[in-house]
């Protein structure tokens, strides 16, 4: 059994779903005992109520189709669910899951047509031909999530139904788009990084070869562009391995990126390594958010410029942080890179679990950094707004439910990795580990605490290395080994060597006070503003904890005053220093002066669970006292 990503030859091994126990009473394994005791079924449910699962059933049918439910997309989401299931199900047996699983597999299948072609918006009476609209008909998309879906049920023990459905799909995709067919792409990458994975899961190399082929031919203005879009926004404008940052579209950037670093360290190719290497560099150097999250601009879920990140107008789609997670991870995994898991740790505890609510049941789409007024309180049925300040339970484009189910139940194979040398551990989480060798106790309530305690329950026989993450923004940390004095860590790696005993321990404390994070002051739209960190997790202000009559944008953080931990959160002294309209422009020729400011200490909490207590206005970056 293996996990969601396994490179041909990489010199670090992701560990399996399988290989990781999340305690349920921790932060990340209580999250996942939610996911699967209540959002898979939440969103089997819903699908099966839109009848986008019934479109199955109608192309099995024969029927032909009139007006079919659902955007031309919503296989897709029906495979994601398949592949949150097929994770699950490698995780722990569970009957009724598994019952659920292989029924609708079944109904799946048997839409599919004789030569391996599935898909339920086009090709069948009544609906478009097969492959007519490859802009926005998100067919291959489609399919390389069920690939993916595939993938996670081979990896996780089963060589079944699901499994020759997948196959004979790719099988159709190379017959049609490989060397001899037809030179198209996809206007929503994703194939590419599906076929990557499911040709090494099911051991074809011509499905990485079609692969490369679509990573090739992208870049070249082949899609048509549709009103308000541009090439830019299918990643068409420019040869991938041209690209100096990532643009467009913010989840088709990371989905084809991550497609292409699979081809690139599967076929040896350094150049388009090092193109995507760059890339994402720039990326996050200049157009991610302090939460992780990524894509500033509306109108095309996409990058800003460089800089652009203003913090109310956010879109950060949760899907994005997924795709950013994904592309994170393969990047660690060829070169060991710590900046990756440290990348992967802020957006999976600031965008990931920010989207779904406590009770698994309804989402966040976008994830904004200030919210002006606050959200309507989410009805019982489809949202039709991606941008509303409370979590939905469904939405008309509901592509992050089944996106966080399919992370969040394969969340186990991000926590650790092993090389020849011994076992890294990236991600703090209380369970157990088994991989390489060892296997380790993880005792910890982290992030609200501190400490971190490795038990060693067995290890190799022979000297090995147990390597533990330093946060970069842990500059305090220390370190002990079986009770003997803590030694300083800096941010990085910390690395023991030795013959490892059953019952050695190792202690790491993390600084978990928290702390001022500034802007970069070309960051037009938050400069003279500050956040407000604790730990991994980054914390925002909301209305519910200022008293009854201040208005949010009234508030200024005072940066002198001390900083304290107040239960999960922070708080600090600032002062509320209200001003009156003119009744003209919000703009004049002398600076404008607070009258009678009047002294306040404000409460922030961790900016993942805000909206939790109801429609609240909220922001990340609070101005500063003069």
């Amino acid at each position: 059994m293996s996990g969601p990503v396994v490179p041909d030859d990489s010199a670090h091994r992701g560990v399996g779903v399988a290989e990781v126990s999340l305690d349920p009473s921790g932060f990340w394994g209580s999250r996942q005992s939610v996911n699967a005791a209540a959002t898979l079924t939440h969103c089997l449910d819903w699908m099966e109520r839109l009848g986008w699962i019934e479109n199955f059933d109608r192309v099995a049918r024969g029927e032909t189709t009139i007006e079919r439910p659902g955007w031309q997309f919503s296989d897709s989401e029906i495979y994601k669910l398949l592949e949150a299931m097929a994770w699950e199900l490698g995780r722990r047996p569970d009957e009724t899951l598994a019952a659920a699983f292989e029924a609708l597999v079944d109904r799946i299948g048997a839409a599919q047509d004789d030569d391996g072609y599935l898909n339920t918006a086009h090709g069948h009476p009544g609906l478009p031909p097969r492959y007519s609209d490859l802009a926005m008909g998100h067919e291959l998309y489609n399919t390389g999530h069920l690939l993916q879906a595939g993938v996670a049920r081979l990896r996780t023990g089963y060589d079944d139904r699901l499994v020759q459905i997948a196959r004979r799909a790719a099988d159709q995709v190379c017959e049609e788009f490989g060397a001899n067919g037809r030179a198209d792409i996809c206007g929503h990458p994703e194939i590419e990084v599906a076929l990557v994975e499911a040709g090494r899961a099911f051991g074809e190399r011509r499905f990485l070869e079609q692969a490369r082929l679509f990573i090739e031919r992208r870049g070249h203005g082949t899609l048509p562009v549709r009103p308000l879009l541009s090439a830019e926004y299918f990643q068409d404008d420019v040869p991938v391995r041209e690209a100096t940052v990532l643009r467009g579209h913010a989840v088709r950037a990371l989905y084809l990126s991550a497609g292409a670093f699979d081809v690139a360290v599967d076929t040896g190719d350094h150049g388009l390594a090092d193109a995507v290497t760059a890339q994402w560099k720039n990326t996050v150097a200049r157009r991610t958010y302090l939460t992780g999250g990524m894509g500033s601009r509306h109108q095309d879920e996409g990058f800003g410029d460089d800089w652009e990140l203003p913090a109310d107008r956010a879109y950060c789609e949760t899907c994005a942080g997924v795709a950013s997670v994904m592309l994170a991870w393969r990047l660690y995994l060829a070169t060991g890179d710590v900046r990756y898991p440290d990348l992967i740790e802020r957006t999976l505890f600031n965008v990931v679990a920010t989207s779904p609510s406590e009770d698994g049941r309804s989402f966040f789409y976008a994830n904004p950094l200030q919210l002006r007024e606050p959200g309507a309180s989410a009805s019982d049925g489809v949202n039709n707004r991606a941008e509303g300040g409370m979590r939905a339970p469904w939405f008309d484009v509901s592509c992050c439910p089944t996106n966080v189910a399919r992370t969040v139940a394969s969340l186990g194979a991000y926590v650790a990795s092993a090389d020849d040398e011994g076992i890294s551990v990236l991600q703090y989480a209380a369970g157990e580990i088994r991989v390489g060798g060892f296997v380790l106790q993880v005792d910890t309530r982290y992030p609200d605490e501190s400490t971190v305690r490795v038990r060693v329950v067995a290890a190799p026989e022979s000297e090995s290395r147990l390597r533990l993450r330093i946060p970069g923004w842990a500059d305090d940390a220390t370190l002990s080994l079986n009770g003997d004095d803590a030694t300083r860590v800096a941010p990085g790696w910390a690395d023991i060597r030795r013959s490892f005993e059953p019952d050695d321990e190792v202690v790491l404390e993390l600084p978990l006070a928290p702390r001022l994070t500034w802007p970069d002051s070309r960051i037009d739209a938050v400069r003279g503003t500050v956040a407000v960190e604790r730990g991994p997790l980054v914390l925002c202000l909301e209305s519910v904890d200022l008293p009854s009559g201040t208005h949010i944008e009234e508030v200024q953080l005072d940066p002198g005053s001390t900083l304290s931990a107040y239960a999960d959160g922070a708080r600090v002294n600032g002062v509320v220093a209200a001003t009156t309209d003119s009744g003209v422009l919000p703009f004049g020729t002398t600076k404008p002066v607070a009258s009678d400011p009047r002294p306040i200490e404000l409460t922030l909490v961790p900016y993942h669970r805000w909206a939790e207590r109801g429609p609240a206005t909220m922001r990340i970056f609070i101005p500063v006292t003069s």
